[in-house]
């Protein structure tokens, strides 16, 4: 990997595009770190030091997300998690929705015009997404009872203001994203992301090493050699994929002879990604973002609530984030991977797979390898994201989705430096190809 960019270094072409990417993340840290109009930097800051060890629930993954701009009310501060949220939804609406499953095979022009879509979706998202955490801010529920209001100037005015910059800012970061996409390295979107969760790693990581009752530099050390552990696993499971030969028969056309290849389709192991554990962290949350919103009456609902799903080290809260995983893992999979439309055009294309007979023999065939692949890949998203939660009391960590050195974090850190590396040394190959003969 260091080999793959100090050649990229040193070629001109990809020395321009990471120094752009640098420059652009640059741009995108310093406008995380920018309060919103209308917003005291200095009571927000107080109101975090009072409440670190408080339960908020589902603010604290989007907060991870956005790299702790979230919490600070920044300009930045919804980050990219719109953008992501419309993706997934565009994607989903595939399945249902006649015209976009007609747009998805048209090819370039069809991907641009559900690109647009998204870009639509994200800034709607950002409104109502914006709207809400500034009216949690207003009244005191994004970061617990603070003596000193977040917003000292609470009328419609500064709380529109607010709304607007959020909403300006997530369509920045989506034109941040797609810049580094077409003139940098790799996906914009995924780096981004990147970026975020690792700015939080040396916050969480002193907060471990200087907390007195978590153990201190002992603990820290346990935690940064139980961290190499995960990431090493993550690695070696996301690179691990079934490979199912594909034959494809030769044919003549015109005066020429095409087909008669032997190549292979890949499976992999975790092929839904990240998306499962970020479905099942929303559904599993949402009970508590309906309790904040509903008021504080000692009912058994909200006791309920308090006692088993929001408390990330409760068994109850463990098990049903675990199911949620292993289901959705499933699910996503089933509604993305088109099994009938991939033997469709393996037929179309003259391929088979040997001793299978193309068609519906094929894709029996695929469901069948695919439910087997996810089986595995499923429990191993919900282990890696369920382990932290045994280690919290240990570090003195409240929050799972608040710790950068598991679940999540992990997860999608590797997948995107993973998926970094693949882009530098394809684009390496393309300017160094030697070729047969040296």
């Amino acid at each position: 990997m260091l080999s793959a960019f100090r050649s990229a270094l040193a070629t001109p072409d990809l020395r321009k595009k990471i120094l752009f990417t640098l420059g652009i993340v640059a741009v995108y840290r310093v406008g995380a770190a920018l309060p919103s109009p209308g917003v005291s930097y200095p009571n927000v800051q107080e109101c975090i030091e009072l409440s670190k060890d408080d339960n908020q629930g589902v603010f604290q993954l989007l907060n991870l997300f956005s790299g702790g701009a979230l919490l600070q009310l920044s300009v930045f501060a919804l980050g990219i998690m719109p953008y992501i949220t419309a993706s997934i939804i565009v994607q989903l609406l595939t399945v249902v929705i006649p015209r976009f499953e007609q747009l998805k095979k048209e090819g370039q022009a069809g991907q641009g015009k559900l690109t647009q879509y998204t870009r639509y979706l994200t800034i709607a998202l950002a409104v109502l997404q914006s709207t809400g955490i500034v009216a949690m801010a207003d009244r005191g529920g994004l970061l617990g009872n603070c003596p000193n209001p977040i917003i000292p100037e609470s009328n419609v005015f500064t709380l529109s203001v607010i709304v607007i910059t959020m909403t300006a800012g997530t369509a920045l970061i989506m034109w941040l994203g797609e810049l580094v996409t077409e003139r940098g390295i790799g996906n914009g979107m995924s780096l981004l992301i990147f970026v975020n969760i690792a700015a939080r790693i040396p916050i969480e990581g002193k907060a471990i090493y200087d907390n007195p009752t978590g153990g201190g530099p002992l603990v820290f050390t346990i935690v940064c050699a139980f961290a190499l552990l995960i990431i090493a696993s993550v690695v070696f499971v996301e690179q691990g994929q079934r490979r199912i030969p594909v034959q494809y028969a030769k044919r003549m056309i015109g005066r020429r002879m095409y087909g008669g290849t032997s190549t292979y389709l890949p499976l992999k192991v975790n092929q839904a990604g990240v998306i499962p554990i970020i479905f099942a962290s929303s559904l599993l949350y949402l009970p508590d973002l309906i309790v904040n919103l509903i008021g504080t009456d000692d009912s058994w609902f909200q006791r309920f609530v308090q006692t088993h799903l929001t408390d990330q080290s409760s068994w109850v809260h463990i098990s049903v984030y675990f199911a949620l995983i292993i289901f959705f893992t499933y699910f996503y999979i089933t509604i993305t991977f088109n099994v009938t439309e991939r033997a469709d055009e393996m037929k179309k294309y003259g391929g088979f797979i040997p001793g299978i007979r193309p068609g519906r023999p094929t894709a029996e065939y695929l469901n069948f390898v695919l439910s087997r692949i996810t089986l595995p890949g499923s429990i191993y998203l919900g282990i890696v994201a369920v382990l932290p939660n045994f280690f919290l009391d240990l570090t003195g960590q409240g929050q799972n989705q608040n710790f950068p050195f598991g679940g999540t974090a992990v997860l999608i850190m590797v997948g995107v430096g993973l998926d970094t590396v693949k882009q530098i040394e394809s684009q390496l190959m393309q300017r160094n190809y030697e070729g047969f003969l040296k």
